[in-house]
């Protein structure tokens, strides 16, 4: 989720705002919409349709029954205490010298928190949806607050060959680490459209590569490729109908990851797993998850069902522990992702933030969520029973099939 703004309140005030008013509280961070040349590419694409991108399948980017504010209310109401972790978070900090050898396997994974994670594949380094800043928002002191310092100093990382963006909300597009990492050298890609927020923070041209759906471009001796995903851009009140959201496969020469970005589950998983795995890893996304935006992100089983989909071997849960974007329990997403790929005989590896490993040789699963979670009054093995039983109907899949192409109700509005 974007979260761009504070309250309800605030939302309504800004997208009430004319547009001058806009154009008078928009800082940097917003970026820029595309235009010239960007702009006739967007318009040519067979995923924008009647002047909007459009999803896989009819998605709706909230849903309730009466009015939008049931999730208000639903919010105010959830356990607060249990949303966010009872005790610090442990954190593996990570120093260059572990980055300094070349994985033995040829594949490893650092994952940095949220969905930040850093792929050392075939003798290259990609960053993946690089996120150092405290806060989540346009604003300085509003929004998510990161509950975990970053395992390593963005200085310190090193090289980077290649940085991936999989969309442009705040929690995956940071201003301030991309200008950071201009310096680094490093090649850009990014869907379609989401070059011109790059762009206007002074990343140049000929560094930035967008890509629709099913392109590919080689960058750095890898071959990437841009595939769908089921969600939406915004990084304001409104969704953003010129800007692509994309998951992506990236090849090199021996090995191949996948990485969900921000998604719902739909029925193309299976597709990408067809023709671009199968995938040493994937990194899935499983938290951030809420009844009132189904369609838009997924459960942690439905994760499990997706890492699978694309014929995955290890999958590493993304996208929770780091921000308090939904109502969850801030440990449910890890828990639940460990029951699901025991059930359905997936391999899952959740290291501590910023704790490298390979896939070939991934570290023992160890519930270290546990010790820092505000647990209700029962012991972990009823907890872990517990969760299993209430999410085991998740497990089995329904029949689904792609429904007609539809733009009610989708997103964008």
């Amino acid at each position: 989720m974007p979260g761009p703004v504070p309250s309800t309140s605030r939302l309504t005030d800004l997208r009430g705002l004319t547009a001058a008013g806009w154009r008078r509280i928009r800082t940097d961070a917003f970026g820029a919409v595309p235009a010239g040349a960007r702009l006739e590419r967007i318009l040519r694409s067979p995923n924008f349709v009647e002047g909007a991108f459009r999803n896989p399948v009819p998605t709706r980017r909230l849903v309730y029954e009466r009015s939008p504010l049931e999730i208000t209310r639903a919010q105010l109401a959830s356990d607060k205490a249990r949303r966010v972790p009872g005790r610090p978070i442990p954190v593996h900090r990570l120093h260059p010298a572990e980055l300094a050898t070349a994985p033995a396997s040829g594949l490893r994974l650092t994952w940095l928190g949220h969905a930040t994670v850093l792929v050392e594949l075939d003798g290259r380094r990609v960053l993946f949806d690089p996120v150092w800043g405290v806060r989540c928002s346009p604003f300085p002191g509003i929004g998510p607050k990161r509950l975990h310092p970053m395992p390593i100093r963005l200085a310190d990382l090193g090289p980077v060959d290649v940085v991936v963006i999989s969309h442009d909300h705040y929690d995956h597009l940071d201003m301030t680490t991309i200008r950071a990492l201009i310096g680094s050298g490093a090649r850009f890609a990014a869907p379609l459209g989401v070059g011109a927020h790059l762009e206007h923070w002074g990343v140049p041209a000929e560094r930035i590569t967008e890509l629709d759906w099913w392109e590919s471009a080689e960058l750095a001796g890898l071959t990437l490729t841009a595939t769908p995903a089921r969600h939406y851009c915004s990084r304001g009140p409104r969704t953003d109908p010129q800007m692509l959201w994309a998951s992506w496969a990236v090849a090199g020469p021996e090995h191949r990851v996948f990485h969900s970005g921000d998604t719902g589950y739909f029925p193309g998983f299976e597709r990408i797993g067809e023709l671009l795995g199968p995938f040493d890893a994937t990194m899935t996304q499983v938290g951030a998850y809420s009844k009132f935006w189904p369609e838009v992100h997924m459960t942690p089983e439905e994760g499990v069902r997706a890492h699978l989909g694309v014929r995955g071997g290890l999958l590493l849960p993304i996208h929770w522990g780091t921000f308090n974007l939904a109502p969850h329990p801030w440990e449910e997403p890890a828990e639940r992702t460990v029951a699901a790929a025991a059930a359905l005989g997936a391999t899952v590896a959740v290291p501590l933030p910023g704790a490298p490993f390979e896939p070939a040789d991934p570290p023992a699963l160890r519930s270290w969520w546990r010790t820092v979670a505000a647990l209700p009054e029962r012991t972990d093995e009823q907890l872990a029973d517990q969760q299993l039983a209430d999410h085991a109907a998740d497990l089995t899949p329904t029949p689904t099939t792609e429904p007609a192409r539809t733009h009610e109700d989708e997103v964008p509005a």
